[in-house]
C-alpha cells in the first residue's frame, strides 16, 4: 500500500507529539491490547517496560524511514519471523492495529483527524503486511 506525501507528513508530526509520552503511550497501548483480546496476554514473557520501549522503538524506526522505507524493510521482515516463534497469529496483527490507533487517540485528542487515522492506519498495514508475509515464509 502506497502511502502519499501528505500521510508521511501527518505521520511525522503527530509522532513529534506522541514521542515525549511514549512510555504512556506503551502501557496505553498494551492496556488496550489485553482488554481487546485478554488471550494475548500470555504471549508477553518480558517485563512490560521493556517490551513497551521495543515497541515505541520500532514505531521510531517506521517513522524515521518513511522516505527509505526499503531500507527497514529486512528490520521489519525479522521481526515478522521472531514473532512467530513467539506464538503471533496472523490474525492478532488487526488487534493490535485496533489498539495501536485507539492509542494514537488517546495520546493525540482532537488532533486524530480522520486523516490522521488514514495515513497511520497504512503505515502499520504496510509494516503489518510486511511482517505476515515474511512469518508465512517459515511457518
Amino acid at each position: 500500500m502506497m502511502m502519499t506525501p501528505e500521510q508521511t507528513i501527518l505521520i511525522r508530526d503527530t509522532w513529534k507529539k506522541v514521542e515525549p509520552i511514549a512510555d504512556t503511550a506503551a502501557e496505553l497501548f498494551y492496556a488496550r491490547l489485553f482488554e481487546m483480546d485478554p488471550s494475548l496476554e500470555v504471549l508477553f514473557k518480558s517485563d512490560m517496560k521493556t517490551q513497551g520501549a521495543k515497541l515505541m522503538k520500532m514505531i521510531a524506526m517506521a517513522v524515521s524511514a518513511l522516505d527509505r522505507f526499503e531500507a527497514v524493510i529486512p528490520s521489519i521482515q525479522s521481526s515478522g519471523r521472531r514473532h512467530v516463534g513467539y506464538d503471533v497469529k496472523e490474525e492478532d496483527y488487526d488487534t493490535v492495529g485496533g489498539a495501536l490507533l485507539w492509542t494514537l487517540e488517546k495520546g493525540l485528542g482532537s488532533e486524530f483527524t480522520p486523516e490522521v487515522e488514514d495515513a497511520w492506519a497504512a503505515l502499520y498495514g504496510k509494516l503489518a503486511s510486511i511482517m505476515k508475509d515474511a512469518a508465512r515464509e517459515i511457518s
